[in-house]
This record gives structure tokens, C-alpha cells and sequence, in this order.
């Protein structure tokens, strides 16, 4: 039995990556083969992966997406693996690991509130039309055997839009290590806000700003203008807006409650620093930095766009938010400025984070593709797998 893993940009170190690694490390122990296709071998941990270097040349991101799938779907076809895992759409694979959640619900977001010019843009965006369009396709295919969703909000969408059966839509989070990440990092709390020149006895908020399109610090910066004047907001990372971030909390003025921090390598001080964390996401299908907050014990308040806020509400871990609204959100984080709330939805937090250890993720991964492979050992040897995108 051979497994196929098929992604674009592997990086060994991603949090995806770590997860399927750990999953493949015990499928290598059982007499399964993988290969991994992918455009530059990244020299990963596990030794017994085979590469499969599938590196078209391509101008531009649409030719690279769609290039890089038709390449990789001809290389399937030509070593026939059991089963293939796809960590992009594209017609040839068995799994597909919904990583980005839902492009076509995705653009929708976008949409909601975008000017005229932003929808003439996406409305002639060729790489939006084929992401559309390949999604599609591969989501009515019937070779597709299961979607991995790393949230029941993806898993929704997906249902929801496409009519697959929740059967195909086994729901396994990113883990969370929280042996690594605890509420013991509150400790060194004062070492952290004082090198930040923050007041130890403010409500202290954290946002974390890795990508605009997954990150709203405007919202949270104009919601913290109407709070307390014991409020502050840290903002870690670099979304590519820091400057129109600077600005606005001066035209909000509010700049020395708003600490923009810049990328950090551990966020760990931070998370014990914070009373609460906010993030909220326009669209994010599964925010590692809002579960890592929970790991450590923080009150969360979650965007209803993002894969987390689920999480929340399942669990009493925090409250949820409409993306974009300040009001709402001014009001939320007002709540959390009562210790005593802040403590029964941190308690709840951390208790939620427990059972998403890398092993418990690992296990369901290894458990799901020991199914799928016994199962496509039982497909008849006449079927042939689909063409390749846009053949």
C-alpha cells in the first residue's frame, strides 16, 4: 500500500506538516509507503519519505496553482498510489485537507462589504475564478472519499455548499501541546509588560496579527477607544499594516494603550502577559493562535468567522463576536474586564484545549487513513482516476 501527499509548499515545520508527519511516522511503522509530491523537497524528519519533486514552470499565481496540480495529477496517475491526500484542490486525490477552509465562501466574505472596485477586481481575478471552479469539481467528484476539516465551521461549509455527507467530513483540529502552552507563563507577566512600558494593573487584551485577510486589528483597535482608560491592547505580529495601524489608534487617540509588538519567535510571554485574548477574523478556518491562547488559560473572544468560535461556544470558553462590528465587540471586551468572568471562561478554555493533544490528533489521523486505505484496496482495478484540472 502506497499513501500520496500532495502539497504544493511543504515546510516541515508548519503546524499541518508536524500533525501529518506524526500520522505518517506510524503508517511508515505499518508497511505503508509515502511519497510526497511536492515542488522543492524540504528534507523532513522521517527518512523512509520518498520525493517526488514536481516543480513546473509557471509566471504568475494562477499558472503556478493550476500548473502545479495538472503536474502533480499526471505523476498520480502514471505511479497509481492507494490513495492520494491532497492539500490543494485538484481532481486526482482521495482526501482533501481543507487547510484554507472553503475558497468559495472565502471570496463570499470578502465580498460582504467590499466597495465596487474590490468586486470588479475579484470578479475578474482568473485565479479566484479557477479556485472557484477546481473547488467545485473536486468537491462533486465522485473519487473524493473524505475531506479533512480542521473545523466544524469548515466542516459546515462544506455541507452546506457542496451536499457532501458528514460522513466524508471527518472534523480533526490542530493540536495543541499544553504541556507547552499553560497558564503557568502568567508568571512572568510584569517582566513582559513593564519591558513594554504596559501598567500592571490594566486589563491587558492580545491580538495577533499574522495575515490581514485572517486578522481585523482595526475593529479591536477602534472597540478598545471606548473602554476604560485601564484597557490595553497588544498587538503581536505584522499583518503588513502597522503604520495605518500606528495612525489609527492616534486618530483614535489611544497610542499609548496600543502596543503594536511586531513579529515575535514565542509567543508564550505573551499569552501569559494577557487577561484576555480578540481575535477578530473576517474568515479563518481554524486560528492556531486562539486555541494556544485557550491552552493558556485565556477568556477568547472569536470572530463568528472563525473556526474557533465554535470552540467557544461549545465549551463556555469565551464570548463571539460579528467580524467588523466595534460596538460589539467594545462591549464583549468590556465583559472581560471583570476578573471573575474572565477566570470561569479561562478555566473553561483550558479544560476545552486538553483532549487536542498532538497524540489524541494523531491517532484519528492514523484511524482515518487505515480506513481509507483498507477501503481502496476493495476498488475495483479498472477505475482510472480523474483528468487532470481543466482537461
Amino acid at each position: 500500500m502506497r499513501l500520496a501527499i500532495v502539497r504544493q509548499d511543504y515546510h516541515p515545520n508548519g503546524t499541518v506538516e508536524r500533525v501529518t508527519e506524526r500520522a505518517l511516522e506510524a503508517l511508515l511503522e505499518r508497511n505503508v509507503a509515502v511519497s510526497l509530491y511536492t515542488r522543492t523537497w524540504p528534507k523532513t524528519r522521517l527518512q523512509l519519505i520518498e520525493p517526488a519533486l514536481c516543480d513546473p514552470f509557471f509566471a504568475g499565481a494562477l499558472w503556478r496553482d493550476w500548473g502545479f496540480a495538472r503536474a502533480a495529477c499526471t505523476l498520480v496517475r502514471r505511479s497509481k498510489p492507494s490513495l492520494v491526500e491532497a492539500h490543494e484542490p485538484m481532481l486526482c486525490c482521495d482526501i482533501y485537507h481543507a487547510g484554507a477552509g472553503v475558497h468559495a465562501v472565502r471570496q463570499d466574505v470578502r465580498l460582504t462589504h467590499a466597495s465596487s472596485i474590490e468586486r470588479l477586481k475579484v470578479a475578474c481575478s482568473p485565479r479566484l475564478r479557477y479556485l472557484r471552479d477546481i473547488e467545485h469539481r473536486m468537491f462533486g467528484s465522485s473519487w473524493l472519499r473524505a475531506v479533512i476539516c480542521n473545523s466544524t465551521m469548515v466542516r459546515d461549509e462544506i455541507r452546506g455548499r457542496f451536499a457532501l455527507p458528514e460522513s466524508k467530513l471527518p472534523v480533526i483540529y490542530n493540536p495543541v501541546d499544553s504541556a507547552h502552552f499553560h497558564p503557568g507563563l502568567r508568571a512572568d507577566r510584569a517582566k513582559l509588560l513593564d519591558r513594554h512600558q504596559v501598567a500592571t494593573d490594566a486589563t491587558v487584551y492580545l491580538t495577533v496579527a499574522g495575515d490581514a485577510a485572517n486578522c481585523d486589528v482595526g475593529t479591536a483597535i477602534d472597540a478598545l477607544a471606548t473602554l476604560s482608560p485601564s484597557t490595553h491592547l497588544i498587538v503581536v505580529g505584522d499583518d503588513g499594516n502597522l503604520d495605518r495601524h500606528r495612525d489609527r489608534a492616534r486618530a483614535f487617540g489611544v497610542p499609548s494603550r496600543v502596543t503594536l509588538a511586531g513579529r515575535q519567535s514565542d509567543l508564550r510571554p505573551y499569552y501569559g502577559a494577557a487577561d484576555a485574548f480578540v481575535l477578530m477574523s473576517p474568515y479563518d478556518p481554524s486560528p492556531v493562535s486562539a486555541q494556544e491562547a485557550m491552552a493558556c488559560g485565556l477568556a477568547i473572544i472569536a470572530s463568528t468567522r472563525s473556526g474557533a468560535a465554535a470552540l467557544v461556544r461549545e465549551h463556555d470558553g469565551g464570548l463571539v463576536c460579528a467580524p467588523g462590528d466595534a460596538a460589539a465587540l467594545a462591549a464583549r471586551m468590556g465583559t472581560l474586564q471583570d476578573a471573575s468572568v474572565r477566570a470561569g471562561f479561562a478555566a473553561n478554555a483550558r479544560r476545552a484545549m486538553l483532549p487536542l493533544s498532538p497524540a489524541a490528533t494523531t491517532l484519528k489521523l492514523v484511524l482515518l487513513y487505515r480506513d481509507l486505505l483498507a477501503a481502496a484496496g476493495r476498488r475495483p482495478t479498472t477505475l482510472t482516476r480523474p483528468p487532470d484540472p481543466g482537461g
